[in-house]
């Protein structure tokens, strides 16, 4: 009898709902796949100083409206060249992401494999 008097509450809400239309479906943003690329950049010397967190988090707010996120970069020791680790949509977003961030690009290639050395 307790088990009948513990549920007796849900199985009436449960069957007072059960003719009762669905929720009218809600549309999804479509699911944009996510590609991985390097990005190959040279900059004339000195450039790379003035790279602080306000400048990085324009950089990053404008990406985003291209669908693109910067991972990593890496810079050779004279800071003229880096290498940066891009997700994106594709190789076209990634440059106008670069374009509308007046930031140069020498070449964009897509890395789908991850290679570790264990």
């Amino acid at each position: 009898m307790k088990f009948v008097t513990a549920f007796l509450p849900a199985l009436l809400i449960a069957h007072a709902f059960a003719d009762a239309p669905a929720p009218a479906a809600t549309t999804a943003a479509p699911v944009v796949p996510m590609h991985r690329f390097i990005v190959e950049r040279t900059f004339a010397p000195g450039a790379l100083s003035g790279l602080d967190a306000a400048t990085k988090s324009k950089i990053n707010s404008t990406n985003a409206k291209y669908g693109v996120r910067w991972l990593t970069s890496y810079a050779t020791a004279d800071e003229t060249k880096t290498y940066c680790i891009y997700k994106g949509p594709s190789e076209a977003a990634i440059r106008d992401a670069a374009k509308a961030n007046g930031i140069p690009v020498d070449s964009v290639t897509e890395v789908p494999v991850t290679l570790s050395p264990k």
